[in-house]
């Protein structure tokens, strides 16, 4: 099963929160080895592995010197050819993308709009089954996963978020979408106090997290 629904900034207050409370916390955390990885999980067409990866280019003043890696998955061969191409409608680029983004990043190509190079080549994209096994992926500081658990009985969400929590470290953040949750089937998260839609490892640090924003 796959769903293409996808766009830019979705929802908005996420990447503002990744801007304002992920972000400074993993610059702070990760400030020994200088680097971070973010997982865009059902990635579809990239809207949001390209949404995240502007706001890093945003902030390429505090990310002199680290290496990022942001790895964006589907299992949609056709989808992930789509979005690695990173050329999108008139239609596409006015859902949620800012017209100064838009002017800064993207360069017209007939009738559609072409996403910058130095912004494509900071999201590896890759064909991935969220129900198979993850290891190969490797560790992860940030996961996206939004809207995605909506389509899946409980059993199977237990499974993905089973998962997830495995790639994370302890401060690790999830973020899932506003109309999802982990209440009643899994124990491994815990939502952030004051921060809908993003979650913590069930143990006890998401409120030292939440400080630090």
């Amino acid at each position: 099963m796959t769903t293409n629904e996808s766009f830019f900034f979705r929802d908005q207050k996420p990447f503002d929160q990744f801007r304002s409370i992920v972000l400074p916390h993993l610059l702070k955390a990760r400030a020994a080895k200088r680097s971070f990885r973010i997982w865009s999980a059902a990635c579809s067409s990239g809207q949001e592995p390209y949404t995240l990866a502007m706001l890093l280019k945003e902030q390429a003043h505090d990310l002199v010197g680290w290496r990022v890696e942001i790895v964006a998955t589907d299992l949609s061969n056709e989808i992930l050819d789509k979005a690695k191409e990173g050329l999108y409608s008139q239609f596409e680029v006015q859902r949620g993308l800012p017209i100064s983004l838009l002017v800064k990043y993207f360069s017209q190509v007939g009738d559609r709009w072409q996403i910058d190079d130095s912004l494509r080549s900071m999201v590896k994209f890759q064909k991935f089954n969220l129900l198979g096994d993850p290891s190969a992926l490797g560790m992860f500081d940030v996961v996206f996963c939004r809207n995605v658990l909506i389509y899946f009985d409980p059993p199977t969400k237990s499974k993905v978020l089973e998962s997830i929590a495995e790639m994370l470290p302890p401060d690790g953040f999830l973020y899932l979408g506003g109309a999802e949750t982990v209440l009643g089937t899994s124990e491994r998260f815990q939502i952030m106090q004051g921060h809908r839609g993003i979650y913590s490892l069930a143990t006890g640090r998401s409120e030292r997290v939440t400080a630090v924003g």
